[in-house]
């Protein structure tokens, strides 16, 4: 069962296209400045099976991605791996943001290996509030990576993403 603060069915600010936004509740981060901080308690979200969340996405005809954001994704990485699993069999592509960088995950728990395996993307890094950009996309602030997850897995290192339609440029 996913702890979840929200779920955005037609989100355009969480990656590019029109997709999918599941905003995880808790978070051991507590990021000065962070857009999120009502997510941050852990265990006070809604309790929702990851079909639920799958019939959601499906019911957005639009939607060709999902994002699991936060909160932080990687604190409930069990079950959001076995959400990411039922979505890329499903088309979609999946992305999360995550106040871990990926080297940090790469030494992580087996779930969350687990979940970076599920993911098409990755924008790695706590938000610094010295590092804000509104200029950025999808990113907070210019620490944030946006890295492309299969490449990084094979390659063992972050690999950048470098799709136009993950850098602006459409």
């Amino acid at each position: 069962m996913l702890d979840l603060a929200g779920i955005q069915a037609d989100s355009i600010v969480d990656g590019p296209g029109i997709r999918t936004t599941v905003f995880c509740q808790g978070c051991p981060h507590h990021c000065p400045g962070c857009h999120n901080p009502e997510t941050w308690e852990f265990g006070c979200g809604t309790p929702t099976e990851a079909e639920t969340v799958l019939e959601i996405v499906r019911g957005n005809p639009l939607c060709r991605g999902v994002t699991f954001s936060g909160g932080e994704p990687f604190s409930q990485a069990e079950e959001l791996a076995r959400l990411g699993r039922m979505l890329k069999a499903a088309g979609y592509e999946v992305a999360a943001y995550s106040g871990y960088t990926l080297e940090q995950l790469l030494e992580g728990t087996d779930g969350q290996k687990e979940l970076l395996g599920t993911l098409d993307v990755l924008i790695d890094g706590p938000f610094l509030q010295a590092e804000r950009s509104l200029e950025l996309n999808f990113r907070g602030s210019r620490n944030q990576r946006v890295l492309n997850v299969p490449e990084s897995l094979k390659a063992g290192k972050a690999v950048e993403e470098t799709s136009p339609r993950w850098l602006g440029e459409y």
